[in-house]
């Protein structure tokens, strides 16, 4: 009889495992491998074991350690920046709104709107010559010729704020979605004892959103720092490398350069960087969520 519950789980659970083995863990594998090998994107390939001269090449690669720095600068920045706007905007839909059903629709449309066609639209609104983002400001009769995404300075904020505007609304419909299963009488005794609006969002709302909060920035972590269209139709990493994330560097030496066992060197640096920081991150999470 176990033996048969045993089979029945695995039969249900196959549907949806096969794609993940197929199409994430498969590949996975297949990379790690590579990385280990001198393998060039040519017609007829024929690889090389080289064992980790990949690795001790890529440590001196300092191009790739400095995207590295803004991959970091920009994921951390995106994800605090898109939990910020989220948290306020999910406290304004749960307020009593008027036609508060338009306005979630409304919230959602960055999220719908695929990543290559935001960056286009966002790539017009920075033009500096017909963008209506300069054309506001020579409206208010500040300088109206700033190259939003050429200059060395403002590329990076620039690209960031595309960024924050289009993760919000996924971060904002988790918040939305923990804001209507805190119970209404926690409110209502923080407001008894006398706590004003920031006192209850501080002692009420705050402990009780602190596990999606903890998961929602998680996995836009990951996610921001993986990200690769946005950026790429945005300045293909320009100017000067001041957008270069590290998964639009590793793209460029796979397809451009050809390197593709050099690249996948990289993604596996990538991946180990990326779960070691998630696991001391969750780690300190945990251990204050047990302290408390």
């Amino acid at each position: 009889m176990e033996r048969a519950r045993r089979r029945e789980a695995i039969a249900l659970v196959m549907p949806s495992l096969l794609p993940i083995l197929v199409l994430s863990v498969a590949p996975l594998v297949v990379g790690i491998a590579l990385a280990f090998t001198d393998a060039r994107l040519v017609r007829r390939p024929e690889y090389t074991f080289v064992g980790i001269d990949n690795f001790l090449r890529l440590a001196g690669n300092g191009f790739f350690w400095e995207s590295f720095r803004i991959g970091m600068v920009w994921a951390v920045s995106v994800t605090l920046l898109q939990l910020v706007a989220a948290m306020g905007l999910a406290l304004l839909l749960n307020s009593d709104l008027r036609f508060q059903g338009l306005t979630r629709v409304l919230a959602l449309i960055p999220w719908a709107m695929p990543p290559v066609v935001v960056a286009i639209m966002w790539r017009m609104i920075y033009s500096p010559n017909a963008g209506p983002l300069n054309a506001f400001l020579g409206a208010l009769g500040l300088p109206d010729d700033t190259n939003w995404l050429g200059s060395f300075s403002l590329a990076l904020p620039a690209v960031v704020i595309v960024g924050v505007w289009v993760g919000m609304p996924q971060t904002t419909v988790t918040l939305l979605a923990g804001l209507q299963q805190v119970p209404s009488e926690l409110y209502e005794a923080a407001s008894v004892d006398g706590a004003g609006s920031w006192r209850r969002f501080a002692t009420v709302t705050l402990p009780s959103l602190r596990p999606i909060i903890v998961s929602i920035t998680s996995l836009n972590f990951i996610w921001n720092f993986n990200s690769f269209s946005l950026v790429y139709v945005l300045t293909e990493g320009g100017p000067g490398g001041r957008t270069m994330l590290p998964m639009l560097f590793t793209y460029l030496e796979a397809f451009k350069n050809r390197n593709i066992g050099y690249a996948a060197a990289m993604g596996v640096v990538l991946v180990v960087v990326v779960v070691a920081l998630l696991a001391l991150f969750l780690r300190s999470q945990f251990r204050a969520e047990k302290e408390s």
